[in-house]
């Protein structure tokens, strides 16, 4: 009995010194990012203007020279891993890299899984069909029993699920469902407007721009929460590329305007 006496008010003690011990929190994820000397970027790879591999192999594309302008206001270095979209989200959550510079839609849904940087880019979902497509698709309702071509995961299939009448065909990412678009397995693809014009230009896919789709929305970088010096940081480093032009140079050179802003009604 006397020994378990003493167990118990050892215990005590140090139960009462733990509640009183203050509590270590992790460092903050801009900590990291600065005594690793990198900032880890996930993109698709596959998904041109904004991220693709050139004739050389080298990962090129709007994201990546932004990913590549704010590494460098933080003082580091961009380190790119591409991965399909059905799993970048899970990977971020997963810890393998900080960011993801890819065009994510800062959706409720996902705010409650991530932190969000400040908006960097302004679009719009716009149906993308075949170059010789003569059907009149030019509102949701003209899409009832047709089959919509989306990303996985991506807000595109969340519009498109919510369209009365559509059949919704998941893939990959949009090599795929492009892919298929042109053979004929699915009538529509839907993704951002600003994907449309490099298509039609730069590709030798036989598709064109479709209907916009949906309403105007606002794309940011996601990261893993409870990061608040990181947000500040991320979010200095946008508005620092917007003030000094660089973001309006790297957006010109990629869509002909700075797609920070609305596009200006014709």
């Amino acid at each position: 009995m006397e020994l378990l006496k003493t167990w118990l008010a050892s215990a005590g003690l140090t139960l009462a010194f733990l509640a009183a011990a203050p509590v270590a929190h992790a460092a903050d994820l801009l900590d990291e990012v600065q005594q690793r000397g990198t900032l880890r970027v996930a993109v698709e790879g596959t998904y041109p203007p904004f991220n693709f591999r050139d004739e050389q192999g080298r990962l090129t594309g709007f994201d990546v020279e932004i990913a590549e302008a704010i590494a460098g206001k933080l003082g580091v270095k961009a380190e790119f891993t591409t991965t399909e979209w059905s799993g970048i989200l899970a990977g971020l959550q997963a810890g393998k890299y900080d960011v993801i510079v890819n065009q994510v839609a800062a959706t409720p849904q996902r705010q409650q899984v991530f932190d969000f940087s400040a908006p960097y880019v302004v679009s719009s979902p716009q149906l993308i069909v075949r170059a010789n497509e003569t059907r009149p698709i030019r509102s949701e309702a003209d899409l009832k029993g047709l089959t919509i071509g989306v990303s996985q995961g991506s807000n595109y299939a969340d519009l498109a699920r919510s369209i009365p009448g559509a059949t919704v065909k998941v893939y990959p990412g949009a090599p795929e469902y492009l892919q298929d678009l042109v053979t004929g397995r699915v009538d529509v693809a839907l993704n951002d407007s600003l994907l449309i014009p490099y298509l039609a230009q730069k590709s030798r896919l036989p598709v064109k721009a479709g209907a916009p789709i949906g309403k105007v929305e606002t794309n940011a970088i996601p990261f893993r929460k409870g990061n608040p010096k990181f947000k500040q940081a991320i979010d200095a480093a946008l508005e620092s590329l917007k003030a000094d032009g660089t973001f309006a140079q790297i957006s010109n050179k990629w869509f002909g305007r700075d797609v920070s802003k609305p596009p200006v009604a014709q």
